[in-house]
């Protein structure tokens, strides 16, 4: 009887240990899921904020601009367009 009581005490431990032993892993899974939600959205916004910035930057009278002040290009004369036919 003693040896059944022993042997049902260290399974009995086994478990608790286990169960504790999990649930701190399950913690930790939760803990690092969260993070890396937080995370996730933190580069949402960045993208965002990238996204307006390449819109802002690529606007057709700001490539404009540049073309004229920069490259000193100008719209051409309408005796300077010349049309090809296929």
């Amino acid at each position: 009887m003693l040896r059944l009581n022993l042997i049902l005490l260290a399974a009995v431990l086994i478990s608790a240990l286990a169960d504790v032993s999990i649930n701190h892993r399950a913690r930790k899974l939760v803990t690092s899921y969260e993070r890396e939600q937080e995370r996730m959205r933190a580069l949402e916004v960045e993208w965002g904020q990238l996204q307006l910035e390449q819109s802002t930057w690529a606007t057709h009278a700001r490539i404009e601009e540049i073309a004229r002040q920069r490259l000193g290009m100008h719209t051409p004369r309408t005796n300077q367009i010349i049309t090809a036919n296929p």
